[in-house]
């Protein structure tokens, strides 16, 4: 692993899930961390229900763009992390691999994308914990 470790959070539509655990990553990360988000097929926007769920907590999404998957983000992680596209995310020795089993918040209210977000949030602190960062709160 590199000195200051690299995560990328992969998702459909790199607009709800992924960005949402970049948010926090690059939060409770606070600078030790590069943090990377994609989508295999990405939306043309940021869920704005997913914005708004990260902005009670202080956090703010909402300057973020949906990103492409591309070979070469994953090749230069050091954990990637899909979320609903597994198969479609390249495979590169040295990498390690995580798939987060999450619902989907596209389409969803506030109050069915709040759960997601604090499922998100406790993954994303045990992953720091394993990537030997304590977690900034």
């Amino acid at each position: 692993m590199t000195a200051k470790p690299s995560v990328l959070f992969v998702c459909v539509h790199n607009a709800g899930r992924s960005q949402m655990a970049a948010g926090f990553l690059r939060t409770l990360g606070a600078g030790r961390v590069e943090v990377r988000s994609a989508g295999s097929a990405p939306a043309a926007s940021i869920n704005p229900v997913a914005t708004a769920a990260m902005a009670e907590l202080g956090i703010d999404i909402s300057a973020e763009q949906p990103k492409i998957l591309t070979p070469e983000s994953v090749e230069k992680s050091d954990v990637a992390i899909t979320m609903g596209c597994g198969d479609v995310c390249p495979f590169f020795p040295g990498t390690r691999y995580e798939d987060w089993v999450l619902d989907d918040p596209a389409g969803q209210g506030i109050e069915s994308v709040r759960p997601i977000r604090d499922e998100i949030r406790v993954r994303v602190i045990t992953l720091l914990e394993s990537l030997g960062i304590e977690p900034a709160f």
